[in-house]
Formats: C-alpha cells, structure tokens, sequence
C-alpha cells in the first residue's frame, strides 16, 4: 500500500509536465505540425472569445440587475418557508439563485457570506461546496452553445439544472453531516 502511494505522489509531481512533453512529441511522432497546428487552434480560441463577449456582458448585466434592484431578497424572503423544513439554510439561497447563472456572480456571493459569517462557519462550507460542485448552467447555454449557432438547447437546460439542484441539496447534507 506504502509503495502504491509512492507510486502515485512521484506520479502527481510529474503528470503535467509529462502532459505538455507528451503531446506535442505525440504529434511530430504523428508528422503534425505541432506548431501551426497550435497556432491555428489558438487563433480559433481567439475568435471564439471574441465572439462570446456579447453574450457574457449580457448575462452579467442581468445578474447585475437582478442582485441590485432587490429582486434577489425578495425571492429570497419568498423561499425561505419552502426550504427550511428541507434543512437548507435560508442565507444558502443567494447561492442557489446565482450559481446556476454566472460564476463571478456566484463568487461575489461567496465573498459577501465569508465577510458576513466568517470563512470557517457552516453556512460558508455549504455554499463553497454549492460553488465547487456545481456548473453556472445558464451562463453555458448563453455564452458556448451560443458561440458555436446552437438555437434549440433540448435537454441540456433540464439536465443542467437538475444536476445543480441535486448538488445543491447534497451539499447542504454532506456539510451538516461532515461538520455539523
């Protein structure tokens, strides 16, 4: 088991620069050209990022709106009945609302809970685990399914959110089970 451990530590200390080695000699084992083909997936990267700035300006000033109008408590103070017999902590639910629509959102509603209830308290662990354990679903449709034409979204809106909702409500537990 001691060597197994090894193993994999001496393994982790060298996975990366393994990986960026590996390629590129994969490659010209391959007979690509390595370099132009980088260029040009990178000019490619550059047009995508330009393309989706619209949509991520967008998106970021609805949050925005959304957070300074009041909306946000009032949907808040509209939850709070529903959630508390499920154990989920009403002062979570910012978490809940923005999470799912921006990542910037989402981390300055993590800084707003460590500055108001300290970066060690239950309530902070349970929306860190929300932030690590779920995907800004909205801001995905919007910005990449937009950058590449995709008009009809099907089941990708669904899954998306049933999937940060489930991991949502699991943080909420395994953090009370955990820590609580």
């Amino acid at each position: 088991m001691e060597t197994l451990r090894a193993s994999l530590d001496l393994l982790a200390v060298f996975i990366v620069p393994l990986i960026i080695i590996g390629f590129p000699v994969y490659g010209l084992f391959r007979r690509v050209a390595v370099y132009e083909e980088f260029v040009t997936g990178a000019r490619e990267g550059f047009q995508v990022a330009v393309n989706i700035i619209p949509y991520l300006v967008a998106i970021l000033f609805a949050v925005g709106m959304f957070r300074a109008s009041g909306a946000m408590d009032f949907l808040v103070e509209g939850l709070r009945p529903l959630l508390a017999p499920l154990g989920v902590p009403p002062e979570t639910l910012p978490m809940w609302i923005v999470r799912p629509l921006t990542g910037s959102g989402s981390a300055g509603i993590m800084l707003d809970l460590i500055r108001q209830y300290g970066e060690d308290s239950l309530i902070v662990k349970m929306a860190a685990t929300m932030f690590g354990s779920t995907e800004t679903t909205f801001y995905v449709i919007a910005v990449y399914f937009g950058a590449v034409n995709i008009k009809k979204t099907r089941h990708a809106v669904p899954a998306g959110l049933i999937a940060d909702i489930s991991a949502m409500f699991f943080a909420v537990y395994v953090v009370r089970w955990l820590f609580g």
